[in-house]
């Protein structure tokens, strides 16, 4: 270490710089690939493409088509009308982003085991009329088409292998194979549309650590080499019989449709230059139905027809998007190839990054220990610009991306080591200490601020009685919450599933602190989910919510939890009860009582455990105060505890017709009265319901 600190540092500068250029020359390094793809991005952030043409049109199956002609899959009749219409303006080519691996159901045939009691005679002439299926294949082979397949990971005897009918694959060079993106199998539509069409593609599309930047061109189905989408279709308008695959000694150079050459990646992909989302692209199916679509807007166009209703499109993460539809990436795959604006990263980007840092690198390793702390900062400032307005030049004017976050980053680094190794030995063990104590003060911060941001979090996703439609009306509702620390285990819920019914919960995490919070989280999420997936069934809701929670519970912690629905109109309250303390009744004129225990043990206790649900018939007026054993296991600076005779003191002596907020704030106040400032031992939290009584007429 002495040796390597003599000259003011530059022997270990020099170490240093060698091994920081490996680094960029080793074949995708973690750390180096993300960098990598961060910069790649970055130009495309900075600088999208603008398109030149519009070659393609988009028709989209959008939630406004949902909502006029039916919730997906359609009937096969209504995608043969859209393929009619399309095809009476006299497209280039339609591709469907769309795969039907199965008969359509709702084929005439098939109606008499949909509709039971279907009269004999109805049903043999329904079995007459040809099948939805037909007349989506008829439609399909009066115009040239070009039908999706998805490729599969894993092996699948239903989907089958790559079967016939792909285009012919000519071969120049060496074989793709071992280079091209492989998959054992194929998910096809049935045979029926499938020999309908004029071509068959694959829509995959890869993403890189969550983002979608590069698009097959040709890929491999087992043995047999298969092309995208987006080739495909230029294929068929252009009415070629096959491609030519191009590979050399380092994978596949180019992809021919006739004349047209398309280089690409080594692995046969297109890195796609991606504009932004343009609305232009797209025409509604809901006009195209009806006819008012002008003829021009597609003739002698490609048409893709795809999937973008919410919930039902394949919405990918994109350099300049966040969600962008998947047939629209087909789209802009094909405006680069027809335009010519194909993004490139030839093989000798790679060692021209490594050029410029390692000329730089020497620039910083001999400058820094000569110059001023300000001159070599300006130095390095200057460098690290020049090098980024090269590399944006380099993209924006050829197309070619060049990695500058890498060397930027090596480069910090080269130069922080240096003006650490120039700095005088007698100083070296002060900064130490100083730069130790930042940064346990900076570990700190952050931690507060995590923290805290935790509890905004964890708060926020906690629903407020305001935003409830019907309170105030036939019920009040008013919860609160206070953890014991920043954040807590503590949950409760409530949503109307219905205008006339109210779901609500209350639970307790057997945790404080962040483990807490985290499994409320999941428990509310968890919990929320199967209320909302099986409706008005109490002990179902606790039953399932038990399971899935328990699935997800590695760190074996529990939770108390009371839910029910209550009736709006009817004031029927059906709960149930996972090891929670059971609710309080208040009524006017009456003794304070509790709802009937009626549940099992804590959830994540028993996973397979079977809940039962109780009834009780609320009158108008009845209030129910739910709350966690954080009121009652409240504790004073002596030791002892609030417990439950105090509580029900206080409930007995509270005005039951008070407004619930007014008893959430007394049993609040007087817990806070008894703790006389004691940190508190547990999370604290109360929901209050009233009924009122049914609607007024």
């Amino acid at each position: 270490m002495r040796a390597l600190r003599r000259g003011d540092g530059r022997p270990f500068g020099f170490l240093l710089l060698v091994l920081l250029v490996a680094g960029l020359l080793a074949p995708r390094v973690g750390p180096v690939e993300q960098l990598r793809l961060a910069s790649f991005d970055a130009w495309q952030m900075l600088a999208p493409r603008r398109p030149d043409s519009a070659p393609v049109v988009i028709v989209a199956i959008d939630d406004e088509s949902l909502k006029r002609h039916g919730q997906w899959p359609w009937p096969r009749t209504t995608l043969a009308r859209l393929i009619a219409r399309i095809a009476e303006a006299e497209p280039a080519v339609v591709g469907l982003d769309i795969v039907m691996p199965e008969p359509d159901r709702l084929s005439p045939h098939r109606w008499a085991e949909l509709v039971p009691g279907l009269a004999p005679d109805v049903a043999e002439r329904l079995a007459r009329v040809p099948s939805n299926d037909e007349a989506l294949a008829a439609a399909l082979s009066r115009t040239r088409t070009v039908l999706g397949a998805g490729g599969l990971d894993e092996p699948d005897p239903d989907a089958g292998g790559a079967r016939g009918g792909w285009a012919a694959m000519r071969l120049v060079g060496g074989d793709p194979h071992p280079f091209v993106r492989r998959f054992p199998a194929v998910l096809r539509s049935i045979d029926e549309l499938d020999r309908a069409a004029a071509g068959r593609a694959l829509l995959n599309a890869d993403r890189e650590r969550g983002v979608v930047r590069r698009i097959p061109l040709v890929a491999a189905v087992g043995d047999t080499l298969v092309p995208g989408l987006g080739p495909e279709v230029l294929r068929v308008a252009g009415g070629e019989p096959g491609f030519t695959v191009v590979t050399g000694a380092d994978g596949v150079t180019a992809l021919a449709v006739g004349d047209v050459r398309i280089p690409t990646e080594p692995d046969g992909s297109l890195r796609v230059h991606y504009s932004r989302h343009a609305p232009a692209r797209f025409v509604s199916a809901v006009d195209v139905l009806a006819g008012t679509v002008r003829a021009e807007r597609f003739a002698r166009k490609i048409v893709l027809v795809g999937v973008t209703a919410t919930g039902l499109s394949d919405y990918v993460a994109t350099p300049v998007a966040d969600r962008m539809p998947g047939v629209e990436i087909h789209a802009q795959g094909i405006e680069n190839v027809f335009d010519g604006v194909l993004l490139r990263r030839p093989a000798w980007a790679r060692w021209a990054e490594a050029a410029a840092l390692a000329l730089l690198g020497v620039a910083v390793v001999f400058a820094v220990p000569a110059l001023r702390r300000r001159a070599s900062l300006a130095l390095l400032a200057g460098a690290i610009a020049a090098l980024w307005l090269l590399g944006f030049l380099v993209y924006h004017q050829a197309r070619v991306l060049l990695d500058v976050a890498t060397p930027t980053v090596a480069l910090g680094l080269l130069f922080s080591v240096m003006v650490s190794l120039t700095l005088a030995e007698v100083d070296s063990h002060r900064r130490a200490l100083r730069r130790q104590l930042q940064e346990e003060r900076e570990a700190a911060a952050r931690l507060a601020g995590e923290l805290e941001a935790a509890r905004r979090i964890q708060m926020g996703i906690l629903p407020r009685a305001g935003e409830l439609p019907g309170n105030g009306g036939r019920f009040e509702l008013h919860p609160f919450l206070e953890p014991a620390r920043t954040v807590g285990g503590d949950l409760y819920d409530f949503f109307e599933p219905h205008p006339d019914r109210l779901f609500f919960l209350l639970g307790d995490v057997a945790g404080k602190g962040l483990p807490g919070c985290l499994f409320m989280a999941l428990s509310k999420s968890l919990y929320k989910s199967t209320a909302l997936r099986l409706g008005r069934d109490t002990a179902a809701m606790m039953t399932e919510a038990n399971r899935e929670i328990s699935r997800e519970n590695s760190e074996a912690l529990f939770v108390t939890m009371f839910s029910g629905i209550l009736e709006l109109d009817t004031g029927l309250l059906e709960y149930a009860n996972a090891g929670h303390d059971d609710p309080y009744v208040l009524h006017p004129g009456r003794p304070l009582r509790t709802l009937p225990w009626v549940g099992g043990p804590p959830l994540c206790v028993i996973e397979d455990f079977v809940f039962d649900a109780g009834r009780h018939q609320l009158e108008p007026g009845d209030t129910l105060c739910l709350m966690t054993d954080g009121v009652t296991e409240a504790m004073n600076p002596a030791g002892e505890l609030y417990g439950r005779p105090r509580l029900e003191a206080v409930l007995t002596a509270l005005d039951p017709a008070g407004s619930p907020a007014a008893i959430v704030e007394t049993i609040r106040a007087d817990v806070a009265r008894f703790t006389a400032g004691a940190e508190p031992a547990d999370d604290l939290a109360i929901l209050v319901l009233r009924w009122n009584g049914p609607r007024a007429t």
